[in-house]
């Protein structure tokens, strides 16, 4: 079925680019009305900063929406070519008609902005998206901040004009249904995504922990426009100087096309949050670590557990760290706490003759973590408030460890005195 349904999108396409551009070729004389659509979140993770497409018409020939977001769960590796960095996207033409009652049967608004464009503007951004939409031209490699549905059609217009669009600050910008608002004070990637997914905070926990310290350098207002809610809001006061040396708004006017309401996931409860287990974690370690050190014994399961769970991670930012090809995957200053080593305490541990190793990893761990803190706080790389909890439940399990060590090899020696 999904297949049959790709087939009949291809045709689809077919006919709206070849509809439109005969029509276009026919009568020359005629412009299209370009405009901006903004779509809001949806419930999905890839929809939670909303979508963005341009849509051209002319009345009585011609509608149809221009789509920079398409890509197929069903091509080979999917889900290993999206990790490493390799996610291909396509620009699709859908009729409008077809494109909004999407949006609309699932709840989505959706913000139309009306382009102020000469006619010969009109006619050179309609040839470029045609050109785009070509076989040999649509697909295109995703990236997340830098090449996405939002920042195509902007580029593509600023090409259509000749000229760059001029992105003013936009304080008076609310984050979706969190009601964050934006004071206009200098922002980074990472601080932009923390107030969108401020509801799915398990999913800022994985952004957080996935992408490193590129995320974390100031950006400019044109760089916010990688989100299409940010966008929309931002071309509002957009502006642009023309061949003639006048200043020109972008936007004509903004109507409402699908009056939208909220479709995304109810906030995530505060118990689990993963602040809230890390929390309980750092509670749980402390109230081991403190009767290890009572009783002078290690909790040897406990440190088989936590180290197994760090290993995980390390595992997985060893492949996007080396392996992906996503920029904002390296540097990652998170590798020196989850890294491939936390095998040798989760293993280890249970080994006697190996408790040296151990201990030598243990100072080592110490003093990464402690270096760690001291990267997030002078941000560096703006750790997740979770991390902070679970960095210190190392902490604490690593000065036990190396506590207990020290003073069993004070009573050997104290008993080898005697």
């Amino acid at each position: 079925m999904r297949r049959f349904l790709y087939n009949v999108l291809m045709l689809t396409a077919m006919l709206v680019v070849g509809a439109s551009g005969k029509l276009y070729a026919a009568a020359d004389t005629d412009v299209p009305q370009v405009s901006l659509l903004t779509v809001e979140p949806g419930p999905v993770i890839y929809e939670l900063d909303g979508h963005t497409a341009l849509r051209f018409s002319l009345p009585g020939r011609y509608d149809y929406i221009v789509n920079w977001g398409v890509f197929d769960f069903n091509s080979p590796n999917f889900l290993y070519r999206f990790v490493k960095g390799e996610t291909d996207y396509m620009a699709w033409p859908f009729p409008s008609e077809m494109f909004l009652e999407e949006y609309r049967r699932q709840g989505r608004g959706v913000t139309e902005q009306i382009i102020d464009l000469t006619p010969a503007q009109a006619r050179r951004l309609e040839a470029m998206v045609t050109d785009n939409l070509r076989p040999e031209n649509r697909t295109y490699r995703y990236n997340y901040i830098y090449d996405n549905c939002a920042t195509r059609p902007l580029a593509l217009i600023e090409k259509a004009i000749g000229a760059p669009v001029s992105i003013a600050g936009t304080p008076g910008f609310v984050y979706g249904e969190t009601g964050i608002a934006d004071d206009g004070a200098p922002t980074t990637f990472r601080k932009e995504m923390s107030h969108t997914h401020a509801d799915y905070p398990w999913y800022q926990f994985g952004i957080d922990l996935a992408l490193g310290s590129g995320l974390d350098r100031e950006i400019s207002l044109r760089e916010r426009t990688y989100s299409p809610l940010y966008l929309r809001h931002a071309l509002e006061n957009a502006s642009y100087t023309d061949s003639l040396g006048n200043v020109r708004h972008l936007v004509r006017s903004t109507a409402t096309v699908i009056p939208g309401q909220k479709v995304t996931e109810a906030p995530t409860p505060w118990f689990l949050t993963p602040v809230f287990i890390s929390l309980l974690i750092l509670l749980l370690t402390a109230l081991i670590v403190a009767r290890d050190i009572r009783r002078r014994k290690i909790t040897r399961w406990y440190d088989c557990v936590f180290y197994s769970a760090a290993l995980i991670p390390g595992l997985l930012l060893t492949f996007l760290i080396f392996v992906s090809s996503h920029e904002a995957t390296s540097p990652n200053w998170l590798y020196l706490w989850l890294n491939p080593f936390c095998a040798i305490p989760a293993v280890f541990i249970w080994i006697k003759s190996c408790r040296r190793v151990v201990y030598c990893y243990q100072i080592c761990n110490f003093v990464a973590l402690f270096l760690l803190l001291l990267i997030g706080i002078l941000g560096i790389q703006g750790l997740n408030d979770a991390f902070y909890m679970l960095i210190g439940a190392d902490i604490l399990l690593s000065a036990r460890y190396l506590v207990i060590s020290n003073r069993k090899l004070q009573d050997k020696l104290t008993l080898r005195g005697r």
